[in-house]
């Protein structure tokens, strides 16, 4: 079998390297390629332009044009594959991405030629963690303190003094039970916080053979009991603005809430109109919709808001480890036959996609 691996500036093929060590396959022939960019602030620019255009708006390496007619397992990081690339892959087994994001993948073109995607949650934990964080500093006035001390100011009254509490009284709704989902919860649940959840595509059974005991419930009554939302969505177009006017003004005047996932999933004017008149306490937001924030955005001016700069990901094992966390979940999928790390599994045949 052929393996082509390709590498970036951010994880380079001495990373997969590394990683394919431990990989439960033979491999006759391992190819090596990169996605070259002239430093990181280029390749910063390809990723947005891939994000908003799609798989087909870079160029991947032309080598891999060549490489991969004959290739049996494809491995990027954000190299894009476009359906070009893999129309000519007529040996491909699986594509695999050491990213959450797919973007850079023609996933429907995979799925037409039987092929399986998968991808890995990187940086889940950094995610998770850093979301409690946010709960912590928003509702505790933590970095609204820190600057006004910077300042000069010792204060001691902020928007939400009559009504800060500890995070054990207060209930936690998380809005996506994926993997960073299911991880916020185990850590609110053993820190004695009552959470409730909500996702379309996760059940009660599923949760309790992942030792998560929380109770699920429809997406209007978590708004209205949770005294902190935090949301844990993917982009799509059924989650695009999916949290507007109706649901925020379900929301408790008391009750705060938290994106660290992507900001399309909310609906910009509304959220800015209820902090404006003060129709929930507060927010902490990681991810904006427009990136680097605007210098006359509203939020700026507001006083019940903590704003972060995109960091909720950034550790500095996370991006460099992935291809690992790649290994192992090719590694389960062969052993095991199954994976839900594979993004079209339902929609292909994988007894047809065997030698």
């Amino acid at each position: 079998m052929k393996l082509v691996i390709v590498g970036d500036i951010h994880v380079p093929c001495r990373n997969f390297r590394e990683a394919i060590e431990k990989l439960n396959l033979e491999f006759d022939e391992i190819v090596e390629l990169e996605w070259k960019v002239k430093d990181k602030e280029d390749f910063q620019k390809k990723i947005l332009n891939i994000e908003k255009s799609g798989s087909s708006a870079e160029e991947p390496p032309q080598e891999l044009y060549k490489e991969i007619a004959d290739a049996h397992m494809l491995l990027v990081h954000f190299c894009p594959i476009p359906k070009e690339i893999i129309e000519k892959g007529k040996k491909l087994k699986l594509i695999g991405t050491c990213r959450g994001g797919l973007e850079h993948i023609d996933v429907q073109a995979a799925t037409e030629n039987n092929i399986p995607v998968m991808h890995v949650i990187r940086n889940a934990e950094p995610v998770a963690d850093f979301t409690l964080g946010l709960i912590l500093s928003e509702t505790r006035n933590i970095s609204r303190s820190h600057e006004e001390i910077k300042r000069g100011c010792w204060r001691k009254e902020f928007v939400n003094s009559k009504h800060t509490t500890i995070l054990k009284n207060q209930k936690v709704g998380l809005v996506g039970l994926g993997h960073i989902g299911k991880l916020m919860a185990s850590k609110l649940t053993a820190l004695g916080v009552e959470v409730i959840g909500y996702d379309p595509y996760v059940n009660q059974e599923e949760l309790k053979l992942n030792n998560i005991n929380i109770e699920m419930v429809s997406l209007e009554t978590l708004f209205e009991e949770s005294d902190i939302v935090s949301l844990h969505l993917r982009l799509t177009e059924e989650t695009e603005g999916m949290v507007n006017k109706e649901l925020l003004s379900l929301m408790k005047p008391t009750s705060y809430i938290i994106n660290t996932s992507r900001a399309g999933v909310v609906k910009e004017e509304d959220l800015i109109e209820v902090l404006e008149r003060r129709g929930i306490m507060g927010a902490a937001l990681d991810v904006f919709w427009e990136e680097p924030l605007s210098e006359d955005s509203p939020l700026l001016d507001l006083d019940n808001v903590t704003l972060t700069s995109h960091l909720a990901g950034d550790t500095v094992d996370a991006i460099p480890k992935s291809p690992k966390l790649l290994v192992e979940e090719i590694n389960y999928f062969y052993e095991k036959g199954i994976s839900s790390m594979i993004v079209n599994l339902g929609e292909i045949n994988l007894y047809n996609n065997e030698e």
